[in-house]
Order: C-alpha cells, then sequence, then structure tokens
C-alpha cells in the first residue's frame, strides 16, 4: 500500500459504479470538476497546498516555475501504481522535466506516452498549457487505479516556450537507450472554442506509425457508443512547433492533439497573460479530454479485474470473484485484522476500500462511505417517488416525521451532486439542468435511510 491519503467522501449506493471497468465507462470517469480545480490552482487563479504550505502558482515561466514543478510532482506521487521522477534536463537544476511512470504487468516493455509542457510565456496562461497538463493529470489519476498490460508514461515537460529542450533531452536519452515507445501523444492548447462548432485538430506527419496513431483517435471518435460529438481536422504536414515534433526526429510515432488552429479559432489570448481560465470553453474541453482518454485507456490495456464493490443494507461484496480480498479502514489506511473474505459487513460508520488481488494486479476500490449502522430502512411503501423515469421535477412524499430529512442525490461515480433538508412531508427536486442517465437518491432522518434508483430521461 501507498502513502496515508485524505479521506474522500464518496458514497456506493446499491450497485457498483464506483469504477467503470469498460473503456466507455473509464472516458466517462474524466471528471469535469477535478480538471477545473486543477486548471484553477495551477494558473494561480487559486491558492494549493505544495510541500505543506499554503501558496499560489504566480506564473511558470521557465526562469522561476520551479514551485509549478514541485505541484506536478506531489499530485503524480499521490497516485498509487505511478513512479515519479524528476528528469534534469542536461543535467542542470532548475531545468526539469516531471515524469511518472505506471508499469505495464503485461508488456512493461511497450510503451505509450501522455504528454504536455508545463511552462509558459506569461502568468496565468490557462490554455497554453495548463488545460494540457491538466488533462495528463487527470488521466493519470484515473488510470493509475486500474491494471494495465502496457506501460504508460505521463510527461510533463519544461522549456517548451523556449524550444523544446525538455521534450528533446527526454526523446534523446530515449532513443540512446532505445525504448520501444509505440505512441506519443503531445497536447498543446486544448481549452478554446470560440465559435463553439466542436473542432479540433490532429497534427501528424508520416513518421514511423503517427498515421495510424491519427486513424486509431479517430476510430476512438467514431465510435457510436462513446457518444463524442468532436470534430476532427487532420492537418498533414503538421505542424512542428510543439513537443512531439521531438520524437518525430528521432523516428517516433507521435501526433500532437488541440484546439481547431487549423479554422482560425486559436485562443485570441495567446502567449499573454490574458490567457486565463474564464476564457476557456469548459464543455468542449471536456469532451477533448475524454477523447484523449478514450486514446490511452484503449492503448493501455485494462486488465480485467473488477475493483467495483455492492452494497446490500450495510454489508459491502466485491463484484470480482475468484481473487485474494483485504478490506481497509481507508481514514487510517490500516487492514482490518481478518477482513479478508469476499464481503464484509463493518462494524462501525466509516470509510472503507477493498484491496483487490489476481496474480500480479493489485487494485483499490474507491473509497465507501457507511453511514447507516444502526438505522432502519423505510420501507418501499413508505416513500413515493414520481415521475421515475423524470425529465423535470422529482416529487418526494415521506411520512410525517418530526425530524428534518436530508435529500442526497449521486452520480453513477458517486459524486453528491445535491443536497437538500427538507421538514416537510413533500419536497419537490429540480433535476432539469442534469444530463441524461442514471442517478441514487438517498434519503435519510436520524433512525431511517433509504436509497432509490433515478433515471433522467
Amino acid at each position: 500500500m501507498k502513502k496515508n491519503h485524505l479521506v474522500l467522501l464518496c458514497v456506493l449506493l446499491i450497485s457498483s459504479f464506483v469504477k467503470g471497468q469498460t473503456i466507455a465507462e473509464v472516458i466517462q470517469q474524466m471528471d469535469l470538476d477535478s480538471l477545473q480545480l486543477t486548471l484553477r490552482e495551477f494558473t494561480g487563479e487559486q491558492p494549493t497546498i505544495i510541500n505543506g504550505n499554503e501558496v499560489a502558482i504566480a506564473n511558470r515561466v521557465h526562469s522561476n516555475n520551479e514551485l509549478a514543478a514541485d505541484y506536478l510532482y506531489q499530485k503524480l506521487d499521490r497516485l498509487d501504481n505511478i513512479t515519479v521522477s524528476n528528469q534534469l534536463i542536461d543535467g542542470e537544476a532548475g531545468r526539469r522535466n516531471i515524469i511518472g511512470t505506471q508499469l505495464g504487468k503485461t508488456n512493461p516493455d511497450n510503451i505509450y506516452i501522455i504528454c504536455a509542457h508545463y511552462d509558459s510565456v506569461a502568468g496565468y496562461c490557462a490554455d497554453d498549457n495548463a488545460s494540457g497538463t491538466a488533462t495528463v493529470l487527470e488521466i493519470a489519476r484515473i488510470l493509475s487505479t486500474q491494471c494495465l498490460d502496457n506501460t504508460i508514461v505521463y510527461a510533463l515537460w519544461d522549456e517548451e516556450e523556449i524550444g523544446l529542450k525538455g521534450a528533446q533531452y527526454y526523446a534523446n536519452q530515449a532513443a540512446a537507450n532505445n525504448d520501444n515507445i509505440l505512441g506519443v501523444l503531445n497536447i498543446d492548447m486544448m481549452g478554446y472554442d470560440g465559435n463553439n462548432d466542436n473542432n479540433f485538430d490532429i497534427d501528424v506527419r508520416d513518421v514511423a506509425n503517427s498515421l495510424t496513431m491519427k486513424d486509431d483517435i479517430i476510430s476512438i471518435l467514431n465510435t457510436p457508443e462513446y457518444g463524442f460529438t468532436l470534430t476532427v481536422n487532420v492537418v498533414n504536414p503538421g505542424t512542428s512547433s510543439s513537443d512531439h515534433s521531438k520524437f518525430w526526429n528521432k523516428d517516433y510515432s507521435a501526433v500532437l492533439v488541440g484546439e481547431s488552429w487549423e479554422t482560425n479559432d486559436e485562443t485570441p489570448f495567446y502567449h499573454s497573460s490574458n490567457d486565463r481560465y474564464s476564457t476557456l470553453n469548459f464543455p468542449y474541453y471536456h469532451e477533448l479530454s475524454k477523447l484523449i482518454m478514450g486514446y490511452m485507456v484503449t492503448k493501455a490495456g485494462l486488465i480485467n479485474i473488477d475493483n467495483t464493490v455492492s452494497q446490500n443494507a450495510n454489508t459491502l461484496t466485491a463484484n470480482q470473484n475468484g481473487a485474494s480480498y483485504q478490506w481497509v479502514n481507508y481514514a487510517t489506511n490500516t487492514n482490518i485484522a481478518g477482513a479478508t473474505n469476499q464481503s464484509y459487513t463493518p462494524i462501525i460508520n466509516g470509510n472503507y476500500v477493498v484491496e483487490i488481488s489476481s496474480g500480479a494486479c493489485v487494485e483499490r476500490s474507491m473509497p465507501i462511505t457507511v453511514t447507516s449502522l444502526g438505522m432502519e430502512t423505510f420501507s418501499d411503501s413508505d416513500i413515493l417517488l414520481y415521475p421515475n423515469p423524470v425529465k423535470t421535477n422529482l416529487m418526494v412524499e415521506i411520512p410525517a416525521s418530526s425530524d428534518a430529512v436530508v435529500l442526497e442525490l449521486y452520480d453513477i461515480t458517486g459524486k453528491k451532486i445535491l443536497d437538500k433538508t427538507s421538514s416537510g412531508t413533500k419536497t419537490v427536486l429540480d433535476l432539469s439542468a442534469l444530463s441524461n442517465g442514471v442517478y441514487f437518491l438517498k434519503i435519510r432522518t436520524n433512525n431511517k435511510y433509504k436509497i432509490s434508483k433515478i433515471v433522467k430521461d
């Protein structure tokens, strides 16, 4: 087990929806709130904690970006299954790439790189290139919970703005070591869509298998199951003015993915301190980040371990059969003595995870918060929910009670999206702004609770 983490409050309701095992489900785990928080912190729009101190990242200009590099190292180092290193460019302190490596379990020598440069030319620089940096970190956060066939390198380059020096140093070292790099996906400016047409560019050249990389991304884009609404522009020959070109120079397969300079829809705030968080198109940015995740998780190769958990009353059950199990107190990061069966019934309220071992793979579930010990459940006849499926307003009717009633709505990732306290017997929940899909409503008083599945049409 790795380090103590801060307790994450993540509720698992009724069925296994915390972690997906299919590519489509992993794509949907790309969380816009998480991306936005990273963007605000990394651009200095809000303070963050680095090395135990509350600080603001004032800028990321190459001569003064040590704080930014520390932030990236810290974010990757908190994740399981990733080894992080400072790669000093030409061996010089203060010039460093931040490299996270997640070794493949089946083919560790098969390497795919997802990368972005983190340095800037001015303050803020949200699009160029905090947008790409945040996406690399979010992909690392999600894939670090999975066992993968192939090795993924999460690379964040320094000194792109003064000659692509960070990527050049890495590519030179990789070529000298004869590293088996099968694909490099470089992200550089992916958050601006001024005309809302959802266009993006893939810059490519006929080097190694780069054209095949481009085709694979387009195949994912066009997979109906994934539901993408983006429009691709293939630029061939693509620009050499970003980090991917240093891999072309070493005959490695590489592409650049980003906003549509090809249709003249690049940010008008390029290379200025007006390139702010507020100028980004977040629905577009989220969609493009999910497409990039789709390519990376496809190439990574998910090993088929189901790390989801089902909950029946207060009993937690790992959905993976035929494995070894260890239940863990998430708050203290300590194993629970004797809790090595597929199912576990906590004796106190708290946060729990299960560690599942199968062959060479070890995966953890997401944290599960148990809060209902000692509580009775409402019967089906006690509570009325209608209409369900619902388009706009959901009516919740509950028995008369002297206790306040707390209504908590969660999406399928376990993220709480609504929290309301009611003192009446009838409550209306406005769900009109929610996306279509499955949600879970937890209704609780001081001594009773019930969890119901809600379908939003």
